[in-house]
C-alpha cells in the first residue's frame, strides 16, 4: 500500500470511530474537504494536513500513526 493511501485508510478509520463524516472532519481540523476526499487520488499527503487531522481529531501524530497500517511490511513507496 502506499504510504498516502494509508493515511487515507488512517483517517477513514478514526472518522468511523468516532461517527464522523468527511465534511464534519474538514470543519473540525480546518482542513478543506477537498483535501480529504480527494487524498486517495493523490500520490502525495503534506505532514501539515496530517497534522491538522491530528489537531482536529485532538491526538497526535504518535497516535495517528501507531497503527498497523504503517508497519513497515505494509508500505510500498
Amino acid at each position: 500500500m502506499r504510504l498516502v493511501d494509508a493515511v487515507y485508510s488512517r483517517i477513514k478509520e478514526i472518522m468511523a470511530e468516532r461517527g464522523m463524516t468527511t465534511y464534519a472532519l474538514s470543519k473540525a481540523c480546518g482542513v478543506p474537504f477537498s483535501t480529504i476526499s480527494t487524498m486517495i487520488k493523490s500520490k502525495t499527503v503534506t505532514l501539515s494536513t496530517i497534522y491538522g487531522v491530528c489537531e482536529g481529531l485532538n491526538m497526535t501524530l504518535v497516535e495517528f500513526f501507531s497503527s498497523p497500517l504503517f508497519d513497515r511490511d505494509n508500505i510500498t513507496d
